[in-house]
């Protein structure tokens, strides 16, 4: 099938990249000229474990092409998958005027019929809007479907692979035969397709993505009780997670999720519910108490050194929002590290995949320095933060690290060790929500 994919970032890229590795011929649009010019030398502009391979063998058998030639690809593609993104308004709702300038391109570029499909996460009543637009351009049969994506960071190639479910919202057959057609590689074993109508498919994006924010803030809200009380979140963990209507997924206590979907995905939803005149009460909390929980880390180390941290150092461990990627859209780290330079510390932070994108970032923080390994990260320090769970940090060598800080003391921002050993060796163990 020939489909074209409207963006390249990290929707984009990765849906073309493994419909191409269907046998699918995508194209792949962007109007960044750099980007696609990187594209096309075979330099991959996110980091997602296993999507490299999979680009250049697609690319260089001819399934995968990277353009901004906007007319040739409406002309390439029955199928138009619009992946580009909507960021965060200043009133919290979406910006469509990516999603919605993509539709006015095709619609000035198309001869004749075209299924245009929004995988970017959009707000109810958007697939009205790209219809208006349109019919304001063309006069060519066309359908609008929602076919919202369902990719964890990180895992995202075994997520499109073998995914556990497939939307698509749609009223139009023949729409939804030539989805079925698209997808029917990745269903072989069992039917993942759930057919909806197109609001109830754009609301369930934003209704998963939620649900899961709820699980994470309603951990850290009982964890942060769990101290008070002197229980361990860990055995409530096991405890509640054993119940199959609970199940254990997403119930890890930490300093409180980021990255470039759930918070804006909570906020544009609670966006939406008030323009219907609704209040989101428990969404509203949700958010609130993340907000709170990324800030519980640095509040441990106050009350540890004191509320001024002046002359001190703190090495940090992870800088992405979670494990096995480079984002740093909103994440936790950023919140600690801006907490302790305010404090008056100085910190020395290390990633193993989001370093290029910290120094960025951090360019003009005179307090703050970027090392290149976990160990560089520990020398002057006075005490270690871990924010992000990469596997590196699961298992290292405490008798070194303790010999390397000058105050032999971790503050655990995911729980990663176990306190009796931490006890055992003479390190100050501060997790969340744990007893020790």
């Amino acid at each position: 099938m020939n489909v074209t994919v409207i963006g390249t970032g990290y929707v984009g890229l990765v849906t073309g990249a493994c419909l191409a590795d269907a046998g699918n011929h995508v194209f792949c649009l962007d109007i960044d000229e750099s980007k696609v010019a990187r594209l096309n030398r075979g330099e991959i502009p996110i980091f997602e474990p296993g999507l490299e391979p999979i680009v250049k063998r697609n690319r260089d058998a001819g399934r995968l092409k990277f353009s901004t030639d906007v007319a040739a690809s409406v002309e390439h593609g029955e199928l138009q998958l619009i992946a580009v993104g909507t960021p965060p308004d200043e009133d919290g709702s979406a910006d469509l005027q990516h999603v919605l300038a993509a539709a006015r391109a095709i619609g000035k570029h198309m001869k004749s019929y075209r299924v245009i499909a929004t995988k970017s996460t959009v707000p109810v009543g958007t697939a009205d809007k790209i219809k208006d637009v349109l019919r304001q351009e063309t006069s060519a049969e066309f359908a609008v479907v929602s076919n919202p994506e369902f990719l964890k960071e990180g895992a995202a190639i075994e997520d499109f692979m073998r995914p556990d479910r497939i939307v698509v919202g749609a009223d139009d057959p023949r729409a939804i035969a030539l989805l079925r057609q698209l997808y029917a590689p990745f269903q072989r074993n069992r039917e993942r397709i759930i057919v909806m109508g197109v609001r109830s498919a754009e609301l369930t994006k934003y209704a998963a993505n939620a649900m899961l924010a709820t699980r994470i803030s309603f951990m850290n809200e009982l964890a942060n009780l769990a101290e008070a009380l002197g229980a361990d979140i860990e055995d409530v963990r096991h405890g509640i997670g054993s119940d199959p209507r609970i199940g254990t997924n997403f119930l890890y206590a930490g300093v409180g999720y980021g990255g470039s979907c759930f918070p804006k995905d909570v906020r544009a939803l609670q966006r939406t519910a008030a323009e219907a005149r609704r209040e989101l009460r428990v969404v509203a909390a949700v958010e609130a108490v993340n907000e709170t929980q990324k800030h519980v880390l640095a509040g441990k180390i106050k009350r540890r050194f004191g509320e001024r941290l002046n002359g001190k150092c703190l090495a940090v461990w992870g800088l992405a929002f979670k494990a096995n990627t480079d984002d740093m859209r909103e994440a936790s780290s950023r919140t600690l590290i801006a907490d302790l330079v305010g404090a008056g510390a100085r910190v020395r932070a290390y990633d193993p995949v989001a370093g290029a994108e910290a120094r960025h970032l951090f360019r003009d923080s005179p307090g703050v320095e970027i090392v290149d390994s976990g160990f560089a990260a520990l020398e002057g320090a006075d005490a270690l933060a871990v924010v992000t769970e990469w596997q590196e940090f699961r298992s290292p060598d405490f008798a070194a690290l303790k010999a390397k800080l000058k105050t032999p003391a971790i503050f655990d921002g995911r729980n990663l060790y176990d306190p009796a050993v931490l006890k055992a060796l003479g390190i100050e163990y501060y997790p969340i929500g744990r007893r020790t």
